[in-house]
């Protein structure tokens, strides 16, 4: 009986400190996305689904309001937004 109550509580402490312990402070998440707004045509064009004549399109058309202007700009297809959507952000200049 103390060996299940031991099992629980460890498995217990290992998922309530499992979140914590991969969750990025919200800076160096944010800091990780790529920006659409100032990122480089080989950076965009890394990421997938982007290739070279997306990547030059997503440069012409600077600047972004929200990342979501990709789409509703027809810069990209939907399918593609999704596919990269957590990795880019549209940051405004201050």
């Amino acid at each position: 009986m103390r060996q299940i109550i031991r099992a629980a509580l460890v498995a217990l402490a290992l998922a309530l400190a499992a979140p914590a312990a991969t969750l990025a402070p919200p800076a160096q998440a944010e800091a990780a996305l790529l920006d659409i707004n100032s990122a480089s045509r080989n950076e965009l064009d890394a990421l997938p689904g982007i290739g070279p004549a997306r990547a030059d399109a997503i440069v012409k058309n600077r600047p972004y309001n929200g990342k979501d202007d990709l789409v509703n700009r027809k810069i990209i297809p939907q399918n593609v937004y999704n596919g990269i959507k957590d990795r880019i952000i549209a940051r405004q200049k201050r």
